[in-house]
C-alpha cells in the first residue's frame, strides 16, 4: 500500500513531530487501542508496542523490525500479532509552511481474514487515517505548547528516559522466515505491563 498527501499549513516539522509524539497518537488516532514505548535501542531508534483496531477485531506488533519476546509480552486471545514486513513515511518540505507526506506499508495483519480483504480494506483506511493525521497536525502546535511543549526526545536523544533494551529480549524475524510466525500455540500469557514497571522501579 503506497498513499501520498500534499499538505497544506503544515511545516514538514510539524508533521515529524506528530509522527513521533506517542502521546498525542492516542489523542487522533482513532483505531489506537493502546500503545507505548517499550525501550531504545539506539539513540534514535526505539521499540513501542501498538494495538489497533482493524475492521471487527484487533491487531498488535512492535515497531520495529527486531520483535521484543513473547515473554515479555505475550499473546492474548483478544488480539491477533500482525507482521509488518516494511513500514514507512516520507515527509518532504514543499514551503515554509507546507509539506507532502508519502506512507508505504507492506504488512500481513494475520489471522483468518482473506487477502482481498485486507487489500480492500487497506483503500479505504489508509486516506481516512492520512486525512485525520493532516487534521491532528493542524493542532498540534496548540496542543503541545499545553503539553510538556520542550520535551521532544526523537529530536533530542538526550531527554529520553526509555531503558535501554538488552539484545536477548529480542528476537529478529528475517523475511524469509516472516511467513512462518505463528502464536496460535502458545498459551496466553497475563498482561505484565503493569507487572513489569514494578518490578523496574
Amino acid at each position: 500500500l503506497q498513499c501520498r498527501m500534499e499538505c497544506k499549513d503544515v511545516p514538514a516539522e510539524t508533521l515529524y513531530d506528530v509522527l513521533h509524539d506517542t502521546e498525542y497518537r492516542r489523542k487522533w488516532d482513532t483505531n489506537v487501542i493502546e500503545t507505548f514505548d517499550i525501550g531504545r535501542l539506539t539513540v534514535n531508534a526505539d521499540v513501542g508496542y501498538y494495538a489497533c483496531a482493524w475492521g471487527r477485531g484487533a491487531r498488535r506488533g512492535t515497531r520495529a523490525r527486531p520483535r521484543v519476546s513473547p515473554q515479555k509480552y505475550p499473546p492474548r486471545k483478544d488480539m491477533v500479532r500482525a507482521v509488518s514486513i516494511q513500514t514507512g513515511y516520507l515527509v518532504e518540505g514543499t514551503g515554509a509552511q507546507s509539506c507532502s507526506i508519502t506512507y508505504l506499508a507492506q504488512v500481513d495483519p494475520r489471522g483468518s481474514l482473506p487477502k482481498w480483504v485486507v487489500n480492500k480494506s487497506s483503500q479505504l483506511l489508509a486516506p481516512k487515517a492520512m486525512k485525520r493525521m493532516y487534521r491532528a497536525c493542524l493542532k498540534y502546535p496548540a496542543w503541545k505548547q499545553k503539553h510538556n511543549p520542550h520535551l521532544k526526545p526523537w529530536l533530542f536523544p538526550e531527554q529520553s528516559t526509555l531503558p535501554p533494551v538488552a539484545l536477548s529480549e529480542l528476537s529478529v524475524q528475517h523475511a524469509a522466515s516472516l511467513e512462518n510466525i505463528d502464536e496460535s500455540a502458545l498459551a496466553e500469557g497475563r498482561d505484565e505491563r503493569a507487572e513489569a514497571s514494578d518490578d523496574d522501579s
